[in-house]
């Protein structure tokens, strides 16, 4: 539940109470003479001492190239034996990217998702439905476990099985909801199609991929919820790393354990406050996989200032994009979450799309899959795709269920057509 001893302190409390962190961090670093430690002497750190949260912008990145390159337990800071749980990256961008967990980290992980579930409205007498994939992956777990530690009774369904996921949710009256946004959409769908009553729902912690204010409103259409935004990653700790409140105005960054900053994607300089800029994480309480200035490749804006929910944690916007996700299209660069604000913000076509970024010839064009509500919106979502993004589009409208929905894993939203026949039917 709400801890105003950690989510509520007075900002100069925060300050001193990172600032301790932060010095233990950098001296466990230098301790252990890995990778980390190195970079820190040859930035002329001696000690925890020598470092303030101001020049914190002045140390070493560290990047998921460094995990890679010390792959699976280079930057390991405790000994192996020590090592109670190992999780990791989906791999959809290549190669998984592993991380260990002490006991103690996996007690932090545990009570950083219970204070996400709380955010939304949890209690310890809330059913959680959780739709998140169970495994390496870390959404199934982190919050099976936050729902425990809150004292929650948890339905631990993964993901699939859609009908089953349905009866479990009316049989067993859960009132908080988490999985992917895009199979929010797709579970409200068939409890109107089953006619199933889903009244019990009152929130959703929806993360795992981006996702739009536009996709907000269409979640809340098809379920009785109040639909919040959970980020994480693995690196980091997994979800629980900031959480939307009711209040639904930005995500909670739990920077009494994760100390963010934003930075140009391109220089590594911090940017101001409001501006999007790609996040970066400290991590000073993590023990097996501690990491300095982490670059996470996800884009945002970070707040500061007491929300009306009472917690005084900076905010960051919702994800805008990854650095690696934007599209070139014709020399414009886009973000998928961007498209996705045009069409959902028009009115005229269902929640389900994807992107179709064609490379057979001489020049890339962007191919908009989509499903009309009524009529043929081509033309007007052309012209609203060229006045936003300053790109000519094309877009194709597909008859209903065309367009591939999620049942596991996170949604497929951007593919490439480089040779063979076309991504999806009706495509040319």
């Amino acid at each position: 539940m709400f801890d105003p001893r950690a989510e509520a302190m007075s900002l100069d409390e925060r300050a001193a109470l990172q600032r301790h962190r932060l010095w233990g961090l950098v001296d466990r670093l230098l301790a252990a003479d890995g990778v980390q430690g190195g970079r820190l002497k040859e930035a002329g750190v001696g000690g925890g001492s020598d470092v303030t949260l101001a020049g914190l912008r002045d140390l070493p990145f560290t990047t998921k190239q460094d995990l890679w390159d010390n792959y699976p337990f280079g930057l390991l800071n405790v000994p192996r034996d020590q090592v109670a749980a190992v999780h990791g990256s989906s791999g959809t961008r290549g190669r998984p990217t592993l991380v260990a967990y002490t006991r103690a980290d996996l007690d932090l992980w545990a009570a950083m998702c219970a204070r996400s579930l709380s955010c939304a409205g949890a209690s310890p007498g809330s059913v959680v439905h959780n739709a998140y994939g169970y495994g390496l992956f870390t959404g199934g777990i982190g919050i099976h476990q936050g729902a425990v530690a809150l004292g929650a009774t948890v339905v631990p369904m993964s993901g699939g099985m859609t009908g089953r996921q349905i009866r479990m949710l009316t049989d067993l009256d859960a009132d908080i909801l988490t999985c992917t946004p895009a199979y929010a959409l797709r579970l409200g769908e068939a409890a109107a199609e089953a006619g199933a009553d889903l009244s019990s729902l009152k929130a959703g912690l929806f993360g795992a991929e981006p996702w739009s204010e536009e996709l907000r409103t269409a979640i809340e259409a098809v379920l009785p919820i109040k639909a919040m935004d959970i980020y994480g990653l693995s690196e980091i700790i997994g979800p629980g790393v900031a959480t939307e409140c009711l209040e639904q105005d930005g995500l909670h960054v739990n920077e009494d354990h994760f100390i963010v900053e934003a930075v140009d994607p391109a220089s590594g300089e911090p940017v101001p406050d409001g501006i999007p800029g790609e996040l970066v994480f400290t991590t000073p309480t993590k023990q097996a996989l501690p990491l300095l200035r982490y670059r996470t490749g996800d884009i945002a804006a970070l707040a500061r200032g007491e929300c009306p929910c009472g917690r005084t944690l900076v905010r960051m916007s919702k994800v805008l994009g990854r650095a690696d996700d934007m599209l070139v299209v014709r020399g414009v660069n886009v973000y998928p979450s961007e498209v996705e604000r045009v069409l959902l913000g028009s009115g005229l076509v269902r929640p389900h799309y994807q992107l179709v970024v064609d490379r057979r010839g001489p020049s890339a064009r962007l191919l908009v899959a989509c499903e009309a509500l009524t009529g043929n919106p081509t033309d007007a979502l052309v012209r609203d795709l060229h006045e936003s993004l300053g790109l000519t589009a094309e877009v194709f409208v597909l008859p209903g269920g065309a367009v591939p929905r999620v049942e596991i894993g996170k949604a497929v939203r951007v593919v490439t057509w480089e040779d063979g026949g076309p991504p999806l039917p009706g495509l040319s």
